[in-house]
């Protein structure tokens, strides 16, 4: 006989329990047993009002953030209407079968408003790490250190061609809150040390002027921002978490900003901190050094970078004169030294035409250098810890060689300016046998 699975009339009493439908092995069990939210409501007590209606529950708006979190959910709307349905996720958050889910408006202004000001996410987040601090997760020892790019939220079309302010944003009462955000935090310190400078920017994001134009996202080029993490070695469990613009010296500045605020809030200082070529400028690793932390970063460099131009390994230094000669034969002086610890030398602009022309019909490789511009060299004072790289691979020896092979050759071809002075040379001579002639 064939069964029958609705009869036609519903049961006027349920005997349901929502604690024995949820497995024993699912994520959120484990995630709610470890998860302690005790302290949220007493730190966003001043930001509530004594009196009125009661409002939603931070603690259940932070659980249904974490739910998204952790499946991905990325859309509130998409949120919202997920732990309505899914009976884990009404359990993770409290909700029971007939609790009410938070509208989506609600639900993103509370986040835009008194979850930023109070700075609550980060008192989850650091609760988190207190509790693998005390399972022992955390050594302290050696840290990591590294960016993701995150493109935000803009078009690429809505942008400026430089820096410039537009003329609107003058009108505090116009602007949205990102554009109200940017302008608040360019007069606030950004991080950097002494003698550093931001970047410029290439453009600003009429969406979203915090973010900034780069090419290491998935698109080829856009606006983005670098979620930088503090990792430590021992389970690879994250310390801190710091956002910044998708820029060098942003990203450089929040990794600064994370060890100071590891100290600071649990007392990690490590002895070692791992980091990509990105992080190894001189000023950098003198900060790291200084609060005796080794740094296992890889030195940046460009002194490799020839450009049409002379390296830096191609001057010889005198010490007891301190100059500088370059490979044309002439001596560069010292012009300045900036406050980051850079000095800069330079050549006097007529000795360097004039060896120029004097020596047109020269060697190409001992013309002197471009007498368009002025010649300079600048030298870090940590100049003595840049040592040559060596492989312990041959063949990675022999590919070097031949690169630097290379790029000696193209050294030698003449540049632009002296290939100039050549043309002119040999106009000229042919301009006096002509008149010889005649």
């Amino acid at each position: 006989m064939v069964g029958r699975l609705d009869d036609g009339q519903e049961s006027l009493f349920y005997d349901f329990c929502l604690e024995n439908h949820v497995p024993e092995d699912h994520l959120l069990r484990k995630v709610a047993d470890i998860l302690d939210l005790s302290g949220v409501r007493r730190k966003l007590a001043p930001y509530y009002s004594s009196m009125g209606r009661p409002s939603l529950d931070p603690e259940l708006m932070i659980r249904m953030l974490l739910v998204g979190y952790l499946y991905g959910i990325r859309s509130e709307r998409r949120l919202v209407e997920e732990v309505h349905l899914n009976l884990a996720y009404r359990w993770f958050c409290g909700l029971g079968l007939t609790g009410e889910v938070p509208e989506r408006s609600s639900f993103s202004k509370t986040r835009h408003g008194r979850f930023r000001e109070s700075d609550a996410f980060r008192l989850v987040f650091e609760s988190v790490v207190q509790t693998c601090l005390r399972a022992g997760l955390v050594g302290g020892e050696t840290f990591a250190t590294d960016a993701s790019v995150i493109e935000a939220d803009a078009r690429i079309a809505r942008r400026t061609e430089d820096a410039t302010l537009p003329d609107d944003w003058n009108d505090p009462g116009n602007v949205t809150r990102p554009v109200r955000e940017y302008l608040d935090s360019l007069d606030k310190a950004a991080g950097l040390l002494t003698g550093e400078t931001l970047q410029p920017a290439k453009a600003l994001s009429l969406t979203d002027p915090n973010a900034a134009l780069t090419s290491k996202g998935k698109s080829k080029i856009a606006f983005a921002y670098g979620t930088n993490y503090l990792i430590d070695a021992k389970a690879s469990v994250i310390v801190d978490v710091e956002a910044s613009p998708a820029r060098g010296t942003a990203e450089v500045a929040a990794a600064r900003a994370m060890i100071a605020r590891t100290k600071q809030r649990f007392g990690l200082q490590p002895e070692k901190l791992a980091a990509d070529t990105a992080y190894g400028s001189g000023g950098n690793l003198a900060w790291l050094m200084e609060r005796g932390i080794e740094p296992h970063i890889p030195i940046f460099d460009r002194s490799s970078q020839t450009n049409g131009v002379f390296t830096r390994n191609d001057f010889t230094f005198d010490r007891a004169a301190d100059t500088y000669m370059c490979p044309g034969g002439k001596a560069l002086h010292r012009a300045c030294e900036r406050d980051n610890g850079v000095i800069i030398y330079r050549a006097r602009v007529a000795a360097i035409v004039r060896t120029a022309r004097s020596r047109a019909n020269a060697p190409r490789g001992l013309r002197g250098c471009c007498p368009s511009t002025r010649m300079k060299t600048c030298v870090s004072t940590l100049r003595g810890a840049r040592k040559p790289r060596h492989s312990k691979n041959p063949r990675a020896n022999a590919a070097r060689s031949k690169h630097a092979s290379a790029a000696q050759a193209q050294s030698q071809l003449p540049p632009p300016a002296l290939a100039r002075h050549d043309r002119r040379a040999r106009r000229m001579h042919a301009g006096g046998h002509c008149a010889k002639s005649a």
